[in-house]
């Protein structure tokens, strides 16, 4: 769970008891925790790993407006960051228009007068859906940042106190409580994860960014599984269960661990699903999952996602995860320290040992006192130490307002620039390249290709009259027969700017994707 506004989360996950014993390297004699920047006992960081944050709409004015999305993307690159994970799906509703989401409900996007946060004032409620995603795509890759659509909320449909379409329109996608009750215990309406078509809604919304979209990865976080514990008594869940049980309904008491085994194989079963069907349309997608911590997020949510992690990347089956971001979320290192260890405990046990494919979801900001950088400082540098492959920040308001000094410092002291991301170098988003003018009638302006490269697919980006980036049109192969100097592009005669950013689409076709894994 991600939302700042849930404050019984922080709460939660501040309380949980450590369940694993593992050794401290915080208390190897041949260590320490870090007093300074730049890594465990003096140790370097290293010159690959994932160093990003999520970026969302609610609690704060990141991506507020198109110029907030300008300078949010471009002051996170020169923090340090390499990685932006964008909220794409929330409250019933996508941050783009959806073919999909018109086909179920009737319209594309968040519609006016229709909250998408429960803080959603008068004046924000009012306003027409934007095109959020495409609008912090290309402010991403202007500054070289992989960006992961995060689709926060996974089957979660609508808020408590949000009455939007899917709610009403779908009553029987929505998962139920033994008496009947459609709200979880977290305060949000879920739709059934085991019914075939929110499986099938969930999945087509996804495969749509990625046709649509140059999307780097997807993410999805714990809200693929059952809403809580509590829930799956709706009636087409317990037509499935007496199905495969000789009739018999499910247990009443929600915490049978029959009955928890049984939800949880159904949300494996779907997690091999979801990868698959992503894998044939775009093999070297990052497909990422940010989930809550490991026992707890089964004993609550029915989500072993350890287990997940044995399926090898590139496996015949075409079936795996490329990274897991587990919500270590914690007010103090020491609770940090604990729980982390426990996470890298059980992938090496339950999964495949892909500890370099874990990356530490820490708490900057939220509900509560923000963090310390000291406790931030030592948190990022324990996961180095335990071989973690990076972190992520919770969230962007921590990032640009509360420490980027110490951030900026601390990345460029522990490495010279931004660090290469791990599956894709340092070069596979080189930022955008500026055309130049060449001339203009009243039909249009006609601008050089100077700077692209042969053979290469590019997508056209333009501004004018005030506006923010938008796409041009589809993507232009740069011919290879003559120099790109000697090519040229022509646009509307409202564009005053125009700059070529590099499109990955095809080369996300194979695994490693083209160019490959550094």
């Amino acid at each position: 769970m991600h939302k700042p506004f849930l404050a019984f989360v922080a709460a939660i996950t501040a309380a949980l008891p450590i369940f694993a014993q593992v050794p401290n390297p915080a208390t190897n004699p041949n260590s320490s925790t870090g007093t300074g920047v730049g890594g465990v006992g003096g140790v370097p960081a290293p010159a690959v790993e994932v160093r990003g944050t999520w970026v969302t709409t609610t609690g704060n004015t990141a991506i507020a407006t198109p110029e907030d999305s300008a300078r949010t993307m471009q002051r996170l690159k020169e923090i340090g960051l390499n990685a932006v994970y964008v909220e794409t799906w929330k409250n019933g509703y996508t941050q783009y228009p959806s073919a999909v989401l018109n086909r179920v409900i009737g319209v594309d996007r968040r519609p006016a007068l229709v909250k998408q946060d429960p803080s959603d004032d008068p004046a924000k409620l009012k306003s027409q859906g934007r095109d959020l995603l495409a609008e912090t795509l290309i402010e991403a890759h202007r500054q070289g940042l992989v960006y992961i659509g995060w689709f926060e909320y996974g089957f979660m449909a609508a808020h408590k106190d949000t009455d939007n379409h899917l709610r009403r329109m779908k009553p029987e996608w929505l998962s139920k409580d033994i008496k009947g009750n459609t709200v979880a215990p977290n305060g949000f309406v879920w739709m059934n994860p085991l019914h075939p078509e929110t499986r099938r809604f969930l999945l087509d919304l996804i495969l749509e960014a990625v046709d649509k979209y140059d999307l780097d990865g997807v993410q999805l976080d714990d809200r693929i599984v059952w809403p809580y514990i509590t829930m799956g008594y709706d009636d087409y869940t317990k037509k499935i269960y007496a199905q495969e049980h000789d009739g018999k309904e499910p247990p009443a008491d929600a915490k049978d661990e029959g009955w928890r085994r049984w939800r949880a194989d159904k949300i494996n079963e779907y997690a091999m699903q979801f990868v698959k069907e992503l894998r044939a349309k775009r093999p070297g997608l990052i497909v990422s999952l940010s989930p809550a911590v490991y026992p707890w997020c089964y004993e609550n949510y029915c989500l072993e996602w350890p287990k997940w992690s044995a399926w090898a990347p590139g496996n015949s089956d075409n079936m795996w995860w490329d990274e897991f971001l587990p919500q270590v979320y914690r007010f103090n290192y020491k609770a940090f320290e604990q729980t982390w260890l426990e996470q890298v405990k059980y992938i090496n046990e339950m999964g495949a040992g892909r500890v370099k494919d874990m990356y530490a979801g820490i708490r900057l900001v939220g509900e509560g006192a923000d963090s310390t950088w000291e406790d931030l400082r030592d948190s990022m540098d324990l996961v180095r130490k335990t071989g973690g492959g990076g972190h992520i920040h919770w969230f962007s308001r921590g990032v640009l307002d509360v420490f980027p000094t110490q951030l900026t410092q601390y990345y460029d002291v522990a490495h010279k620039g931004p660090a290469a991301h791990p599956r894709f170098g340092s070069d596979w988003r080189p930022g955008s390249i500026p055309l130049k003018l060449k001339s203009q009638d009243a039909q249009g302006k006609t601008w050089s290709l100077a700077g692209a490269s042969p053979g290469k697919t590019y997508q056209v980006i333009v501004r004018g009259m005030g506006q923010p980036w938008r796409y041009h049109s589809a993507p232009i192969q740069i011919a290879s027969a003559s120099p790109p100097e000697a090519q040229t592009f022509t646009s509307a005669a409202d564009a005053d700017e125009v700059e070529l950013l590099i499109d990955r689409r095809e080369d996300m076709k194979t695994f490693p994707p083209n160019p490959p894994r550094r």
